[in-house]
């Protein structure tokens, strides 16, 4: 009977490693996992001993404030550790908690894999050699990242991208515009301003005068909004007046990404999904002034969107900051929306990003290398 413990600290991780919960039962269906996990993880069969909803801690003046519970969950952990004595313990990205969290392991002798790992190669390059003197295994999604590690000197797999195993539409083309009463027929924009509240004030605005600038020189265009779950409605409606043309729409991000002809999307791992889909689509983003001058001494990449730094070359217009402007948009989305030769080289190029991806079953072949190592 193995024993694991696995430590995830965002929604995000809550949703991959529920999956790798499922596919570590398969393989031994009287396995002991508990840990930091989310609801999911708990419907999988892992027995929480704090929720991520606790753990989700962003800001210097919360982190802060929140010293005393940390240190409480430390000692905590320390003493399941201690008790239980796991063989493995998991790690899924949230790193400035769960790197700590290994250095403990991994003084007590036990096992570490890292799964989903940090994203080092944008920012946080000193965490490297932190990983590679703490973790026994590195288990990644992106293709790149396995020479990252490799090469840092941590034994490393490439098991693809869990999300290649959600990509998938509820409804027909035909369906998806009947029920939102708009023609299957007409050029559609889809607009994925992001799913936290700060993202929605910075980019909707902008992304709504481009697409209203270009409404005005091809008045046959209807436009649709990602709205993430998470969201209240009333965000949204505080940026625009609904009509007719432009809809709302909840929860159906990848009906948006495969039906429109052209997308504005907010980077982050939404630029991934889009190019599974191989919409045409051009990347945004906007924070604080000084957020982003921070952020220009930090991050040593030269693009921001996944889709591009997976390519190697910008394959996708990014417009950051500055650049996101009606002016510099409107030509490139205007070429993307109607010269054919430009959209057939951009699907052409995120057909190559899939292929790059994998194929599915990450969360299998993730938790078969973790039973490997308990082996």
């Amino acid at each position: 009977m193995s024993s694991i413990m696995i430590s995830a600290g965002e929604a995000s991780g809550d949703l991959h490693g529920s999956n790798l919960v499922h596919e570590l039962k398969k393989l031994d269906s009287q396995a002991q996992i508990f840990g930091i996990g989310g609801d999911k993880m708990q419907a999988a069969g892992m027995k929480l001993l704090y929720h991520i909803n606790s753990m989700s801690i962003v800001g210097l003046t919360e982190i802060i404030r929140h010293i005393p519970f940390l240190r409480k969950v430390f000692r905590h952990l320390k003493n399941e550790l201690r008790k239980r004595k796991p063989q493995l313990l998991i790690l899924i990205d949230y790193p400035g908690f769960n790197l700590r969290l290994a250095k403990l392991a991994n003084s007590m002798g036990i096992t570490i894999v890292y799964y989903i790992t940090p994203q080092v190669w944008a920012w946080g390059h000193h965490r490297i050699k932190k990983m590679a003197r703490l973790v026994n295994q590195a288990i990644v999604i992106l293709p790149f990242e396995k020479n990252i590690f490799i090469d840092a000197g941590i034994k490393t797999e490439f098991v693809g991208h869990p999300l290649l195993d959600f990509l998938k539409v509820k409804l027909n083309k035909q369906s998806f515009f009947q029920n939102l009463g708009l023609s299957s027929t007409k050029k559609t924009i889809g607009l994925l301003p992001g799913s936290r509240v700060s993202e929605v004030k910075n980019l909707l605005p902008n992304m709504l005068a481009t697409v209203y600038a270009l409404r005005q020189k091809n008045s046959d265009i209807q436009i649709l909004i990602s709205k993430a779950p998470a969201l209240d409605e009333s965000l949204f409606k505080n940026v625009f007046q609904s009509n007719s043309e432009i809809k709302l729409v909840d929860n159906q991000t990848y009906e948006i990404m495969k039906y429109s002809d052209l997308l504005m999307v907010a980077s982050g791992t939404a630029t991934l999904e889009a190019s599974f889909f191989k919409t045409p689509m051009v990347i945004v983003y906007k924070v604080s002034r000084i957020t982003y001058l921070i952020g220009k001494i930090l991050i040593k990449i030269k693009d921001i969107g996944l889709v591009n730094i997976i390519a190697g070359s910008r394959i996708v217009p990014e417009f950051v900051q500055n650049d996101f402007t009606v002016n510099k948009m409107l030509p490139v989305m205007e070429s993307l929306l109607f010269d054919k030769e430009k959209i057939e080289i951009i699907r052409a190029n995120l057909s190559e990003i899939k292929h790059k991806m994998g194929t599915p079953g990450a969360a299998k072949r993730a938790a078969r290398i973790a039973m490997n190592l308990i082996r």
